[in-house]
């Protein structure tokens, strides 16, 4: 004798809407987001236009510079971020390999693809941090956001984006800062959050206003957390180049994207390669100068 001979017919089966009926509900909710593409879709695209337009001067530029400074500029910003010279080494030769292999032109788009995400980010996401650090009920309400963006697959959020600002790299931007946005916010909450209570005290005891506090105690003092954050999110940009490529951002991402749908595995192999110098110098980078920086402001306050 089987559950289904014990049970009830209508325990069983789950109780579902009907066919017709969620066919409509999917129609509806479908029309719904059309007319609002249809009505708020310039709008919204020309609100992203400036970013669109910063991102492709970036861009521009990155590929009109002559290599040789580039490769000078990446040394010189690697040397005062790190203070390292095997760092500085390995960027420049990691640089020069990328380039004699034929892939410097896909390089320099991911480049001023996830520099300019990652500006976006810190830029929205540290103010939202530090106002999420002063409002309890602003955190109630930012967390669950957070969770959905950091949950939610990338290829889902890719189809309102694409409706709305089509194919190319403004798309490719926009679902980047929201996948890698996340960390820096709730990293710089929490490092401000746990400033010790006795400093703060200290602070009030000195007469120091809110504004005073914060950005001469607590955000000095939350330093570590902060550039975890700012680590976290600059990885995860570099971890969406790929995904990005699917709606139109060019670069590294897009020939891994040709290689997996042509089965290239020397391809692939080359810009996946290539993808991980590039996170490695970033990690390494910005480790080194967070930790300085702690350094720096732990003197000053010592």
């Amino acid at each position: 004798m089987g559950l289904k001979d014990i049970l009830p017919e209508v325990m069983t089966e789950f109780p579902e809407m009907g066919r017709s009926d969620i066919r409509d509900f999917k129609k509806g909710i479908d029309g719904a987001f059309r007319d609002f593409v249809h009505d708020y879709g310039e709008v919204i695209e020309n609100f992203f236009y400036p970013l669109k337009m910063f991102l492709s001067w970036f861009d521009r530029l990155m590929l009109s510079t002559p290599w040789p400074l580039l490769i000078l500029v990446f040394a010189i910003l690697v040397w005062l971020g790190s203070r390292s010279w095997l760092i500085t080494i390995g960027t420049v030769l990691s640089s020069l390999l990328i380039g004699y292999l034929g892939m410097w032109e896909d390089m320099m788009h991911t480049l001023a693809l996830i520099s300019v995400s990652t500006f976006v980010c810190l830029a929205v996401g540290i103010p939202i941090g530090i106002l999420m650090a002063k409002s309890d009920r602003l955190q109630s309400v930012v967390v669950p956001v957070l969770d959905f963006m950091q949950t939610i697959p990338a290829f889902v959020y890719l189809i309102p984006v694409l409706m709305l600002l089509g194919i190319g790299k403004a798309p490719g931007l926009i679902a980047v800062c929201i996948y890698a946005m996340p960390p820096v916010i709730r990293l710089t909450d929490l490092g401000i959050r746990l400033v010790d209570k006795d400093v703060l005290e200290a602070a009030d005891a000195f007469g120091a206003s809110g504004r005073q506090k914060m950005f001469s105690v607590q955000l000095p003092l939350a330093l570590p957390n902060v550039f975890a954050g700012i680590n976290q999110t600059i990885m995860m940009a570099l971890a969406m180049v790929v995904v990005a490529a699917l709606i139109g951002a060019p670069g590294l991402g897009s020939q891994v994207l040709k290689a997996v749908n042509n089965q290239y595995l020397t391809l692939g192999l080359m810009n996946g390669s290539a993808i991980v110098a590039i996170a490695i110098v970033f990690d390494r980078v910005s480790q080194r100068f967070g930790k300085r920086l702690q350094r720096h402001t732990e003197t000053i306050h010592g």
